[in-house]
Parts: structure tokens; C-alpha cells; sequence
């Protein structure tokens, strides 16, 4: 049983997650990581074990729900989870709306937001037995504002703000606390695909649409994947008691609401 907090962290095994368990671990927390890549997951737990954070790793698909119910299992039994972070998704097809496939748009809202609802129904019933607990959920800025070819996964990041709402209105009640982290462009392979589409769709260079996207800032750059950690581990904590409902900016500028 685990003698510190623990944190459960979807996605943990690369970019914004893998961040976010290192920085947790740092900041005194045992982990959970869960995704659907166990070499990873092991990657990933190895840097953490470094700050002295005990690490479970369990392989998961979030569109599962039995498997949802096993990483609950195995997180109850390696200790009380304090706080969960919803980082897990996909960035979903690219194109035109009336380009794409079915398939393609039910698989982004299955993991975007699906998993989001199975992961919270599953350890929402241990927070409510303590009397504590808190939820930080990834959105994205392509939530709240149009970004050309990505409908799905704009469509499924801003249902995380009417979900991240209304769940803290219910649990509230229980002392949990459920918030949103909004990053912007943020540094990593996840933009690089991002660039290369929106070149691609757009008929342009890729270092035009990196130019644009970091311009776009008032800092005039990217957002590091260190940033929008560091802004979890706070809603995680005591110092952020009083925030709950709440969708964080954490992309330079570029969207302020």
C-alpha cells in the first residue's frame, strides 16, 4: 500500500502525460500510470522511480470498460487515489468534415471523451467514500476555438468543459474538486503532426504553419509540455483547494478565455 498520495495519470507514456507523471512524482506522489503502450508505461515509471515515487504501471484501453475497471482494481489495491488526471487522447482524423469517416470521428470521441466518463464513474466511488479527492482534466484550446480539418477533435475537447462543469457542480458536495487544463501549441510530436497536416491541407510550408501558430502568442511561442504540468500539480494540490470548475489556460496566450 502506498505511504504517499497517489495520483492516477492516463496517457502517462509520452508527451503532455509523461510530463505530468514526472511532475507529480517530483512533487511527492505515488503513480498510476495507465495507456494503451506498456514499453512506455516502463520508460516513463523508470524517470519517476528517479524522484522516489512508487510507480504501477497498467496497460489500458480507455474504450474498454472492462479494462477501465481493472486499472481501478489495481489502483485501489496499490493505494487511496487522490487525484486522477484525464490526459489521454488521440488527435483524431484531419480533413474536411464531409472528408471523413465515421469510424474515425467515433474512435476520437471514444478515448477523448468516453474515456473521460469511465475513468471518472470508476474512481469518482472511492473519492466519494473518503470525502476528498481531485480530477484534472486535459482540454485543448481547438475546444473553444476553430482550427481548420479538426472537427472531432475540437468537437470532443470542448465536451470536456461541459463535462469538467457539471461534475464539479455534482461532487462538490463530497469535497472533490474537477477542473481543466487548456494548453495551446505545445512542443512535442503531437504538434509536428499537427503542422504537417495543416500544411498539407492548406497547400503551405509546415515552418509557415509553425511561424503562424507561435505568433499567435503574445509571448510569440510555443507552450511547453514542462508548463502545462506544472499548472496540474497545482490543481492537485492543497494550494488550489478553493478551484474547482475551472478551465486553466495554459498556452501562451494565444486563447484567453
Amino acid at each position: 500500500m502506498s505511504a504517499r498520495p497517489v495520483a492516477v495519470v492516463t496517457g502517462a507514456g509520452r508527451g503532455i502525460g509523461r510530463h505530468i507523471a514526472l511532475a507529480m512524482a517530483a512533487a511527492g506522489h505515488d503513480l498510476v500510470l495507465a495507456a494503451r503502450s506498456a514499453g512506455e508505461l516502463e520508460a516513463a515509471a523508470a524517470e519517476c522511480r528517479k524522484s522516489g515515487a512508487d510507480t504501477l504501471i497498467v496497460s489500458t484501453d480507455l474504450r474498454q470498460p472492462d479494462q477501465v475497471e481493472r486499472l481501478v482494481a489495481a489502483a485501489a489495491d496499490f493505494g487511496p487515489v487522490a487525484t486522477l488526471v484525464n490526459n489521454s487522447g488521440i488527435a483524431g482524423p484531419s480533413g474536411l468534415l464531409w472528408e471523413l469517416n465515421q469510424a474515425d470521428w467515433e474512435q476520437t470521441m471514444a478515448v477523448n471523451v468516453t474515456g473521460v466518463f469511465l475513468t471518472c464513474k470508476g474512481f469518482l466511488p472511492g473519492m466519494i467514500e473518503r470525502g476528498q479527492g481531485s480530477i484534472v482534466n486535459i482540454g485543448s484550446i481547438t475546444g473553444k476555438r476553430p482550427l481548420l480539418g479538426r472537427t472531432p477533435y475540437a468537437t470532443s475537447k470542448l465536451a470536456l468543459v461541459g463535462l469538467t462543469r457539471t461534475l464539479a457542480l455534482e461532487v462538490g458536495q463530497f469535497g472533490i474538486r474537477v477542473n481543466l487544463v487548456s494548453p495551446g501549441f505545445v512542443e512535442g510530436a503531437r504538434i509536428d503532426w499537427v503542422v504537417d497536416r495543416q500544411s498539407q491541407t492548406r497547400g503551405v510550408e509546415p515552418s509557415v504553419v509553425r511561424s503562424e501558430f507561435a505568433g499567435q502568442s503574445p509571448l510569440g511561442r510555443l507552450t511547453s509540455p514542462t508548463e502545462v504540468a506544472a499548472v496540474v500539480v497545482f490543481l492537485a494540490s492543497e494550494a488550489a483547494s478553493g478551484i474547482t470548475g475551472a478551465d486553466v489556460n495554459v498556452n501562451a496566450g494565444v486563447v484567453m478565455y
